[in-house]
């Protein structure tokens, strides 16, 4: 463990060098520059999130800046959430597609709504009519439609699988 030194002024230089980089690392500890410090302990980390301000009688502060903050943050939600590859992958999945229905179905029913409602409101009787004929009517003339489709394709299904058989 003892290291041989040849010469005992080799030994008051290495002695000289320890104090002075355990004084080194004392200021750095003690935050006499509170930004220089925190950069060396997070490895610069933290440089381009605080900024020093001098106040009216002189002295340094640091403070957060919140404008960076917000700019890094608000890049990477974006990044993440508007990647093109995210997007298509999302639009592809099974949740994707259902949220996809879901907001076409409830953008159809409240666009019907609407035009049901504005007719029910209007003073000419046959626009009237118009409307109650959406608001009865439609859901069932749109059941129908829905039963249909779905004995459509699965007879094309069938039939399909009846040719690959």
């Amino acid at each position: 463990m003892s290291t041989k030194y040849n010469s005992l002024e080799e030994l008051r230089r290495k002695k000289a060098l320890l104090k002075k980089e355990v004084s080194e690392l004392e200021d750095l500890l003690t935050f006499d520059n509170a930004k220089e410090s925190l950069s060396a302990l997070t490895n610069g980390f933290t440089d381009k999130y605080l900024q020093e301000n001098k106040s009216t009688d002189g002295e340094t502060k640091i403070s957060l800046n919140t404008n960076e903050i917000v700019r890094e943050i608000s890049g990477s939600i974006k990044d993440s959430i508007l990647n093109k590859n995210a997007v298509y992958g999302f639009a592809k999945s099974d949740a994707g597609m259902s949220i996809v229905e879901n907001a076409m179905k409830l953008g159809a029913v409240s666009f019907v709504g609407n035009y049901a409602r504005k007719n029910l409101y209007n003073k000419s009787w046959k626009k009237k009519m118009i409307g109650l004929a959406l608001i009865y009517l439609a859901p069932i003339a749109l059941r129908f439609i829905r039963k249909k489709l779905e004995d459509y394709q699965k007879s094309k299904t069938t039939s399909s699988f009846e040719q690959l058989i």
